[in-house]
């Protein structure tokens, strides 16, 4: 079972749902994810395996990213050990930062995106114009709901600038936050239809030009922070009436001087919960579509998903 966000009629705009086995069903009563993330956990559990009607089979439609409404993203940093080594490497005489965020007990925590900026498997991700070195960074990411519960699990691209990061850590929101810089899917997995999240594979391979340029894979039981306590960290002082995506960081860091090239084609595995397939453009001219979209899901780009 995946919670998801589709477009299958464009008259009836994004809808809500469960995509199991090949078919989608919508939940009545239900027009947002972020009203799903009102519910405590249990509750949500009875709404997903409760009424549910027929819409379509998934090659009819056309998924979108699983977040909506006034839920935000938000990520951790450094929470990997080879994601420290590669943060040290670049940031030459800032490299102390990273070393120090490693094992304090406050986490790094930052903002990432809102929904309406978020893209989903089959979209572009952007890389900015005015960066030479950008990476993506495949990363298992938590559903959480108002509550402060993790209800669900999901992939996220944090996409990033090794180059502006590198310049000063206080440069880390313009190297972090930009339209079509974060890619989030394909849908949301129930935290009660995973084992044990310590214990997922994550794969990601970049190609270029049909071949693959770059290849690497990892497990979460790496993760150096504990999931429960990165959200208790970032509910301590803040609130999320929609809830919230907090993606956990990661520990696939393509070595300098690699970088992400208009063309590219990026994909992302984690079992148990999908995967996330993203082409890349450079510089807004390829994700100003985004604009218009925040407001009608159906003026996002027709791809359809297999």
């Amino acid at each position: 079972m995946m919670i998801v966000r589709f477009v299958a009629d464009a008259d009836a705009g994004a809808q809500v749902g469960i995509l199991e086995d090949g078919q989608l069903w919508s939940l009545p009563g239900i027009a947002t994810v972020g009203q799903l993330l009102h519910l405590p956990k249990e509750v949500l559990r009875q709404r997903c395996e409760g009424k549910r009607v027929f819409i379509c089979n998934l090659e009819d439609a056309q998924l979108l990213p699983p977040i909506d409404a006034r839920t935000e993203v938000w990520a951790a940093g450094v929470t990997y050990q080879v994601s420290q080594r590669a943060r040290m490497d670049e940031s030459g005489n800032s490299a102390s930062v990273y070393a120090q965020v490693y094992d304090a007990e406050r986490p790094e925590l930052f903002y990432k995106s809102t929904a309406w900026r978020v893209v989903g498997t089959g979209e572009p991700i952007a890389i900015r114009a005015d960066s030479e070195v950008d990476v993506p960074e495949p990363e298992l990411a938590l559903v959480v709901n108002l509550a402060g519960e993790i209800v669900g699990y999901t992939i996220c691209d944090d996409v990033s600038s090794r180059t502006i990061e590198a310049e000063n850590p206080l440069y880390l929101p313009q190297a972090k936050v930009f339209l079509g810089g974060c890619a989030v899917g394909p849908g949301i997995r129930p935290v009660w239809e995973v084992a044990d999240p310590y214990a997922l594979g994550i794969r990601m391979d970049i190609k270029r030009d049909e071949a693959v340029v770059w290849s690497g894979e990892t497990n979460t039981v790496q993760l150096h922070r504990r999931l429960d306590d990165l959200v208790s960290w970032l509910f301590r002082a803040d609130a999320f009436p929609d809830g919230v995506v907090l993606s956990t960081g990661t520990c696939l860091v393509p070595d300098l001087p690699f970088t992400l090239q208009e063309g590219d084609v990026v994909t992302i595995d984690i079992d148990d919960i999908g995967r996330l397939e993203n082409d890349v453009t450079r510089g807004l001219g390829g994700v100003n579509w985004l604009v218009e979209a925040c407001n009608d899901p159906t003026m996002r780009p027709s791809r359809r998903m297999t």
